[in-house]
């Protein structure tokens, strides 16, 4: 009795020491039930805003245009907001399904169709037992989806994997205002070679038609059908196959019979690398309808995302052409895709002052902008010149040996969050949806081009990229009240300022940016920045790059005290 009383209280004194050191590792508000001024009277709760600096990088398509090749996805469409309009187009090389394909004697071809999906997930069953869906990553202007103009054209830029003028083996970057090595490589006199021609209204069934190059965007299934038995009048046809969402147009023959079926035997359909020198591609240019249209963000690299020719051929057994089967050539987009933007920003975008931090910062996806932020600017301190105000910060935390190495704690840091306020009055006085408004934006490592620590430590949810990481990176926090509108976002950066106290991490830049997902920006599925044209060091998150999304922030200069960027730090301390 006496040794299981012993043992409770050796296990109560446990869980209470293993308490006070989780702490330091979870992600637990210092007014909890954990640790709190009611419960605990040997520590004091306390927290302390700090200022910190923070100023806009513009991207500019005349002299800082940024990368757009080898991003994942492609993007297509017009999407306005408070900075104007964003109109993309992507450019994507052709990979055959086969080489030195054998088509056959007397080759026709019955139809070319190109199908690009949609972002979609399946939502249940309709009255027959179909699969129902509903599209995603299509951006529209207002409440409803606008359709686009599709217009296609064959590429006659040969688009390079390697940098000739790089170092060896240098991948090859192409830029967002159409451009290649530099700004004096112009691909836009070669993308609009012939353009195709699409069919209007080939579509038996459901799915979107493709009138005057109308692509309507909509939840509804592409029904295929097999050809009507014109003497059998009494049977309907019967359904071949459902294609979820998507982008599906038919094109004129014509040119694919003399670029592909009457190359057979040449040389040019041998093997991949003659293929490309000889068909370099497609470029698809979207277009406004009545000024209106919709942003789409597409899976190109998806094996559903193809050019299919359907043709007939004779049979083996008959001369006469009575007989015939039908086959498929198939065309996958890539490897190389580049997306280019067309900007028509009515609030023009300028870089803000390093130094002294900005009133306002303007964050833009796409040919955009992001931010710069310092947590402790480094300036000397007037009551403390032989400091500065990291170190000054360091020394009120920890203490250190004559190396300035850590040595032991002082306060012990809970919880740290940089705060930013969304400035509804220039929002509003622009009358800005507030849809429109980003709900994330991605915090990371501007010197060494990587996510914060807490990235990585944030376990909350990845399949769902609306809500993952959302312990670290808030999630646009809005008001109800107000028809949604965005307040603010409180990212979480507790173990990156651990670090810098504790583990003698180095005060890095941070920046800051507009985010299509902030799933994208992990490092181990081998994504990295990409470059800005004619800057060594500056680069862009991918999420960034691939979201037209913008907002504007308050500063640290803001004329609202009240709304001043901040970073707050919960501390226990001991009394």
């Amino acid at each position: 009795m006496k040794k299981n009383k012993i043992a409770l209280q050796i296990l109560a004194f446990g869980l209470i020491a293993f308490t006070f050191i989780a702490c330091d590792e979870d992600y637990a508000t210092l007014e909890s039930d954990v640790i709190n001024n009611d419960i605990a009277t040997n520590f004091d709760i306390l927290s302390e805003k700090h200022n910190i600096i923070t100023y806009t990088k513009a991207l500019n398509p005349n002299d800082k245009p940024v990368q757009t090749n080898g991003l994942g996805l492609s993007t297509l469409g017009l999407y306005d907001d408070v900075y104007g309009r964003t109109t993309a187009s992507f450019v994507t090389q052709l990979s055959a399904s086969s080489y030195d394909p054998d088509f056959g004697d007397g080759t026709i071809i019955d139809s070319v169709v190109v199908t690009i999906p949609f972002f979609s997930t399946s939502t249940g069953f309709d009255d027959d037992g179909n699969v129902t869906y509903e599209v995603d990553s299509i951006l529209p202007k207002d409440d409803t989806y606008k359709s686009i103009k599709l217009r296609i054209f064959e590429n006659n830029y040969f688009i390079r994997d390697f940098d000739p003028f790089g170092d060896v083996n240098e991948s090859q970057a192409y830029y967002s205002n159409k451009t290649g090595s530099s700004a004096a490589e112009s691909l836009s006199a070669a993308l609009e070679g012939e353009e195709l021609i699409l069919i209007p209204d080939f579509q038996t069934s459901y799915g979107n038609g493709a009138t005057n190059n109308e692509i309507s965007i909509t939840d509804d299934v592409y029904v295929l059908e097999e050809a009507d038995d014109e003497d059998d009048e009494d049977t309907d046809p019967q359904v071949t196959e459902r294609i979820a969402p998507g982008i599906r147009v038919k094109l004129d023959p014509t040119f694919w019979q003399n670029k592909i079926i009457d190359k057979e035997g040449d040389a040019v359909l041998s093997n991949q690398n003659n293929f490309l020198n000889y068909f370099k591609g497609l470029y698809f240019k979207a277009e406004a309808i009545n000024n209106e249209g919709s942003f789409l963000i597409l899976d190109a690299s998806s094996s559903n995302a193809n050019i299919t020719i359907y043709y007939k051929k004779l049979t083996s057994a008959t001369d006469d052409g009575t007989d015939t089967d039908t086959s498929s050539y198939v065309l996958n987009f890539g490897p190389n895709r580049i997306n280019f933007y067309d900007n028509n920003f009515t609030t023009p975008i300028d870089s803000g002052e390093p130094t002294t931090g900005d009133s306002k910062i303007y964050l833009k996806g796409g040919e955009g902008s992001i931010a710069g932020i310092k947590l402790f600017n480094g300036e000397d301190l007037d009551d403390a010149p032989e400091l500065n105000t990291f170190e000054n910060f360091k020394n009120e935390f920890v203490v250190t040996d004559e190396d300035g190495k850590f040595v032991s704690s002082k306060r012990l840091v809970n919880e740290a969050n940089l705060v930013f306020y969304v400035d509804r009055n220039q929002l509003d006085m622009a009358n800005e949806v507030s849809y429109n408004e980003p709900n994330r934006l991605y915090l990371y490592d501007m010197d060494n081009k990587t996510p914060l620590i807490d990235y990585f430590l944030d376990a909350t949810n990845t399949s769902l990229p609306s809500f993952s990481k959302f312990s670290h990176l808030g999630i646009l926090e809005r008001d109800e009240s107000n028809d949604d509108k965005g307040v603010k976002y409180k990212l979480r950066i507790t173990e990156h300022i651990n670090n810098l106290l504790v583990r003698d991490s180095t005060n890095v830049e941070l920046g800051l940016a507009v985010s299509l997902s902030v799933n994208l920006e992990n490092s181990t599925l081998g994504l990295t920045q990409k470059k800005v044209q004619n800057s060594n060091d500056f680069t862009v998150p991918i999420g960034s790059i691939l979201t037209p999304r913008g907002t504007i922030l308050h500063g640290n200069s803001s004329e609202d005290e009240t709304k001043r960027v901040y970073l707050e730090i919960y501390y226990t301390e001991p009394n």
